[in-house]
């Protein structure tokens, strides 16, 4: 029962009516973390008998995966993959790794994923969930987002749930239905279902008050309460934000249950797939009885093992993974990442072995560049980045470290996290890089201060990075002479010093090279193409 949504409830309705008649919604549920986003679209389901049901979740510890929540949500709907149009078909099949071929266009991958929806709606109206989209992995993101602004007539609704506010994110400009705390006759009536007996009226305003409303801070923080703590509102004067106060409410739990069962649970939260036959490999590499240990788990309510292995809400998750030692993780993570096919899923291997690693290893470090390289294919360049800069810092060789750094730094770039890839980029710099790493080095910072909208540095930067290019590679000197240009022109008033002069005259000094066609600085970055 859902205490206090009857405004929510008649929107979800109102929503579903729609598709039913034909037509195709969407909307973004956001709040705070225990507002009861997970249980609204639960409710969709649940009302949605008629329809096709297809989820995603997005997981923290996945967020460098790229498309591994596309894939959760049409993972069962490859089956139509040869009705859709060949370029389409042939970018989504290299998106999910199905087949290889260059990295993938987004266009074509956000027009497959829409045609494959309409395809599976078109018999009936298809329900598409998509909980905890703040950890969604940057290419399934902007996907989904690309999808939800075109459905139209296809019989589709799109839910998403997010901590992210309405205004953040690949999801901005989408409708939106905003969560708040329950209303104070609700909260009552719900944190009375949880306290037996009378409880004193100032003391159950002051515990409604402080806990903003919050479904689950009512009905998680009162457990294991003494009478004297509930007398003074059970600690909730205590400043620390109501997110941690839930997490450690979940830790009290969690506390008393035996070893191998906190054990079970840390490996749980490590694996974010959700896969119970992986748990149980991993169990047993760990010398644990899986079945046995999972059941006080199951019984408190903290975690049901069934086709999925799900946690009663993702604050257990990070409960359990973040009151774990660093020492615990690790081993965790060697377990899973033992437990896993080299063959079949080689990249989350590698990157449980690298999180397992506490020293420079230059066998993971190289199997993680690997996985960047097969994550670049894909289209994945937010993971392409995570597992080069994990690479660069599991390498001891100081020449690698500097050039995996490098890479790092450019795949970060490109992916548009600007401030991490200025941070890579410092650490390449500090290593022997030799001269044209060094040119590459100042080429990629001068497009990060285009991108930055730093105008004024662009120019003189790219100026200095083609200059060292000219002897090393004329092509790619002359395409940076005309990016700095570009950068010029752009800048335009913002450039002093006869900057937009010095570059027309270099970009024309420069050798020609016909067979190389000379991007504008606009479109050095596919993200921005």
């Amino acid at each position: 029962m859902l205490w206090g949504r009857r405004r929510e409830f008649r929107t979800l309705d109102g929503l579903l009516a729609d598709v039913r008649a034909g037509r195709s919604r969407v909307l973004v549920v956001s709040g705070e973390p225990g507002l009861g986003k997970s249980a609204l679209l639960g409710y969709a389901a649940d009302t949605a008998q008629d329809f096709q049901v297809a989820r995603a979740e997005g997981v923290e510890s996945e967020m460098e995966m790229p498309f591994a929540a596309l894939h959760q949500l049409c993972g069962r709907m490859l089956g139509r993959l040869g009705r859709l149009p060949g370029p389409q078909r042939e970018a989504l099949g290299v998106a999910f790794g199905l087949s290889s071929g260059r990295p993938p266009d987004r266009f074509l991958v956000g027009l497959a994923v829409l045609g494959l929806l309409s395809d599976v709606a078109a018999g009936r109206p298809l329900l598409c969930l998509v909980d905890d989209a703040q950890w969604l992995d940057q290419a399934s993101a902007r996907v989904l987002a690309f999808v939800a602004r075109r459905v139209d007539a296809e019989s589709v609704a799109l839910l998403f749930g997010t901590r992210d506010p309405a205004t953040a994110g690949d999801l901005a400009g989408l409708p939106g239905l905003v969560l708040e705390g329950l209303p104070e006759a609700d909260a009552r009536a719900l944190l009375a279902s949880v306290i037996p007996g009378r409880l004193d009226e100032r003391v159950r305003d002051r515990i409604i008050a402080e806990s903003g409303g919050n479904p689950l801070a009512l009905l998680e923080l009162p457990r294991g309460v003494t009478a004297a703590e509930l007398a003074g509102g059970f600690g909730m004067a205590d400043p620390l934000p109501l997110t941690y106060r839930i997490e450690q409410s979940f830790l009290y739990r969690i506390t008393p249950l035996p070893e191998a069962t906190r054990r079970l649970l840390l490996l749980a939260a490590a694996e974010p797939v959700g896969d119970p036959a992986l748990l149980w490999r991993a169990a047993g590499n760990l010398g644990i009885s899986a079945e046995d240990a999972a059941a006080p788990a199951e019984a408190d309510g903290l975690l049901t093992v069934g086709a999925q292995v799900i946690f009663r809400h993702p604050l257990v998750r990070s409960a359990v993974y973040q009151a774990a030692s660093i020492a615990e993780r690790r081993r965790a993570h060697r377990a899973i990442a033992e437990a896993t096919d080299p063959r079949t899923d080689p990249d989350r291997r590698a990157w449980h072995r690298a999180q397992a690693t506490s020293a420079p290893d230059a066998d993971v470090a190289a199997e993680l560049e690997r996985s960047a390289n097969r994550a670049q294919a894909r289209g994945g360049l937010a993971a392409a980045a995570a597992f080069l800069e994990r690479a660069a810092a599991l390498t001891l060789e100081p020449a690698q470290r500097a050039e995996r750094a490098l890479a790092a730094a450019r795949a970060t770039a490109q992916a548009g996290t600007f401030d991490a890839a200025l941070r890579l980029l410092a650490t390449a710099e500090a290593g022997p890089l030799d001269e044209f790493q060094r040119a590459r080095a100042d080429l990629l910072s001068g497009q990060i201060a285009f991108a930055s909208s730093r105008g004024s540095d662009v120019p003189p930067l790219l100026l200095k990075a083609a200059k060292r290019l000219e002897p090393l590679d004329a092509g790619l000197a002359r395409e940076t002479y005309l990016q700095a240009l570009s950068g010029a022109v752009y800048a335009g008033r913002f450039v002093t010093g006869g900057g937009l002069r010095k570059a027309a005259e270099a970009a024309r000094a420069a050798p020609a090279v016909p067979e190389r066609r000379a991007r504008p600085i606009c479109c050095w970055m596919a993200w921005r193409c």
